[in-house]
């Protein structure tokens, strides 16, 4: 396994307020709308989500950096675990082309109103139970997913994200190095169900067998 930061940058680019996160609204009403995963979610006002999240090219940097570290070329089957509207999975294919892509995500509104030249590829469905052949993807990612399961949940989710895949894996996940981040993340989440620092993540990834590499996205 090795830490490597892929999401950074473009987490970065976004200022928040986050005192304003929790003062502003209703924030455990906001939460529980935000974990239907719904309209409110993705596409309605910001205190419920994304405020709007449409295509606008923001992870084009983020697919040609995995595509060029993990050696990506065509012929190859990518799976995006937890894939939203399939943003990430259509800049692979613009990247990369050639490949083959499939996304799968809980979310309902977030696949029925993907982008068009990927939904075909994407299902509805649960990662602790993925809808695909042991070893039959070359490459699997899960981007800002994993945090959101609950403790006894990441085992199974952990397992099956090592069946489908082969030797190239890559998760990123919502973390914490101090009391500063971690009041940060606390203040902004609105889905996270699985708050452990870099030290305790590896430590987890490693107790379920996983042999990828992570990244971490932190609240400064």
């Amino acid at each position: 396994m090795a830490e490597i930061d892929f999401v950074g940058p473009l987490h970065s680019r976004t200022k928040r307020d986050y005192v304003g996160r929790v003062v502003d609204h209703d924030k455990a009403a906001c939460a529980e709308v935000a974990k239907r995963y719904g309209k409110d979610y993705w596409d309605g006002e910001r205190q419920y989500g994304y405020g709007g999240y449409h295509y606008d090219g923001r992870w084009c940097p983020v697919a040609e950096a995995m595509a060029a570290h993990y050696k990506l070329k065509p012929g190859d089957r990518i799976l995006d675990i937890g894939c939203g509207k399939g943003y990430l999975l259509y800049e692979f294919t613009q990247v990369m082309p050639g490949v083959t892509v499939a996304g799968i995500d809980i979310s309902r509104y977030g696949i029925d109103n993907a982008k068009d030249e990927v939904k075909p590829f994407l299902k509805v469905g649960s990662c602790t139970k993925l809808p695909y052949d042991d070893r039959s993807f070359d490459f699997v990612c899960s981007l800002g997913t994993f945090h959101n399961l609950y403790n006894h949940q990441l085992k199974s989710a952990i397992h099956e994200m090592q069946r489908v895949g082969r030797e190239r894996k890559y998760i990123c996940v919502e973390s914490y190095r101090n009391e500063r981040e971690k009041a940060n993340l606390l203040y902004w989440q609105l889905t996270c169900e699985t708050f452990l620092t870099p030290e305790e993540w590896h430590w987890l990834l490693g107790e379920y067998s996983y042999d990828g590499d992570y990244g971490f996205i932190f609240f400064e």
